[in-house]
């Protein structure tokens, strides 16, 4: 299947469709979490009082970076052609949802994307699980095998294959996930030059 035939995009957000901005070293030093450890894992462990104090300024720091996003290269450009082909897109994050919709109207695509395709770490579990991209496939009334997730990250594309789809990597020079990766491309700009060389 070549890529201009996958009519099913589920993208990763930062870092993938904006300039990734997230300071997770940080992150992790002012809750309190070990740098080798998973940040949803470990909160989704601590006692409930503890957690949900930490997951509230986790969704704050967030919601700033949200507001401030910006676009990565290409992603406006990229995104805007696949909705103007009438494809079916969707969004799956490590993020909260609210703060999905955020950033997707801060870089100027919100209108590409249908709200209840917006998918976040409530609603799916996180990456690289692929329950979120299942319950996209179910949605949609799609075969896994026909969908796509685009990410900058090995959960992303780990979550792509597990799920039976498609993986494309981007934003990155090198490919260090080579067995994860269907398509591997530096930027959006260069994904959707491999779209239109596909088709």
């Amino acid at each position: 299947m070549s890529l201009s035939q996958v009519r099913h995009w589920v993208f990763d957000m930062d870092g993938t469709l904006t300039v990734a901005v997230h300071d997770f070293p940080a992150i992790k030093r002012a809750l309190g979490i070990p740098q080798n450890d998973d940040i949803l894992t470990h909160l989704a462990a601590l006692p409930a009082d503890e957690g949900a104090a930490k997951h509230a300024w986790l969704l704050e720091h967030e919601r700033a970076l949200a507001v401030a996003s910006k676009p990565a290269t290409g992603a406006v450009e990229l995104v805007r052609e696949l909705a103007g082909r009438g494809y079916r897109l969707g969004i799956l994050t490590r993020n909260a949802r609210e703060l999905a919709h955020v950033t997707l109207e801060a870089i100027g695509v919100a209108d590409c994307f249908d709200v209840d395709d917006v998918l976040g770490r409530d609603e799916a579990p996180p990456k690289p699980d692929p329950g979120g991209l299942l319950k996209l496939a179910e949605v949609w009334n799609v075969a896994p095998s026909q969908m796509v997730m685009v990410g900058d990250y090995q959960f992303d594309l780990a979550c792509g294959k597990a799920a039976g789809a498609r993986a494309v990597l981007v934003n990155l020079p090198e490919n260090p996930w080579p067995e994860l990766t269907d398509w591997h491309a530096d930027d959006c700009v260069a994904l959707l030059n491999i779209l239109n060389a596909s088709a």
